[in-house]
């Protein structure tokens, strides 16, 4: 059966979460205590906070977790109305097969407006005994005071490249994929972090059929090989300005980018440069000034290009 492979290799327990043993061992104790309080996991997407809660459930409830747990994604329904409604029906409900509580996890809590907010304040509050709330967010700050200090926070760290690799290799194995050299660390950086979307890209890659390669990862990314961007900036940095801007044009046509991809691209790069550092903050500062001039509106072509020339003039006063 072809499946999803994200939903696929999902771990079921707390103990196959990757790279978030702090996280689970806190969370291991809820489950030998068989009571939680209200949670809220706050962190960058693709960290593990969806597959912590579900991991949390199955455990807490065994066999009947389903009857107990209900996901919502507050970013569909963001209004009052959502929290009155379905969040309520759900609490006011008694628990099945003998549990204590349910569960209610809000994927994407920062997305709810201020007034539905308050109004899941009051609801946590009123049906406590029955229920208990996991909130989950990218930016724990957009979560009203009173809700934050209801919950007892987890933050979620970006996953290291190390525990990226070690997963993305066991998913390699049982699909029996062939990578080549430098594919892996390819889809390491592309990724950032985020482990949904490096096995995503790597389902991607791995149906266009053959060897995996590095280019491969990157094209089906939509983003740029880390090597063809530094080559951008370092001949740039030679002085070399039309033939770094004609390399910038090869590569915003061949992987399809942005000028904001690219923006993000070369900061990434700059900590890679062999530059002093002074010239590397000059740099950052440079490329946060063009990426602002693209976000109101400026042409990104004539702002990439300021980019690059002050890369030459850089390179020429080092």
């Amino acid at each position: 059966m072809n499946e999803i492979w994200t939903e696929k290799y999902r771990p079921r327990m707390l103990d196959d979460v990757v790279g978030q043993k702090n996280v689970t061992a806190r969370l291991k104790g809820y489950v030998e205590a068989r009571n939680i309080s209200h949670l809220m996991f706050t962190g960058t997407p693709g960290t593990g906070k969806t597959t912590c809660a579900l991991a949390l459930a199955r455990e807490m409830f065994g066999e009947s977790w389903r009857g107990n747990f209900i996901e919502l994604n507050a970013s569909d329904d963001r209004g009052i109305e959502t929290v009155r409604g379905k969040i309520k029906d759900f609490a006011r409900v008694a628990p099945v097969d003998g549990a204590e509580f349910k569960i209610i996890f809000l994927d994407e809590a920062d997305a709810l407006t201020n007034d539905a907010q308050g109004a899941l304040r009051r609801t946590m509050e009123k049906y406590s005994k029955t229920c208990r709330f996991i909130l989950s967010c990218n930016y724990s700050s957009k979560i009203i005071d009173p809700i934050q200090s209801r919950c007892a926070v987890f933050r979620f760290r970006p996953l290291t490249e190390e525990d990226v690799k070690e997963f993305l290799t066991k998913i390699s194995e049982k699909e029996s994929l062939e990578l080549e050299d430098g594919a892996l660390d390819v889809l390491v950086y592309v990724c950032g972090g985020d482990m949904r979307k490096a096995v995503n890209t790597l389902q991607t890659a791995a149906s266009v059929g053959g060897p995996i390669t590095p280019d491969t990862i990157s094209k089906v990314a939509g983003n740029a090989n880390e090597e063809d961007i530094k080559a951008i900036m370092t001949t740039a940095l030679e002085g070399h300005f039309t033939e770094a801007s004609n390399m910038l044009d090869k590569v915003m046509i061949d992987y399809g980018l942005s000028g904001q991809d690219v923006i993000r691209l070369f900061h990434k790069s700059i900590f890679k440069l062999g530059l002093e550092t002074r010239d590397k903050v000059r740099l950052i500062d440079k490329t946060g000034e063009i990426e602002f001039r693209i976000i109101e509106g400026s042409n990104e072509k004539i702002q990439l290009e300021a980019l690059l020339a002050y890369l030459v003039l850089a390179g020429g006063k080092a």
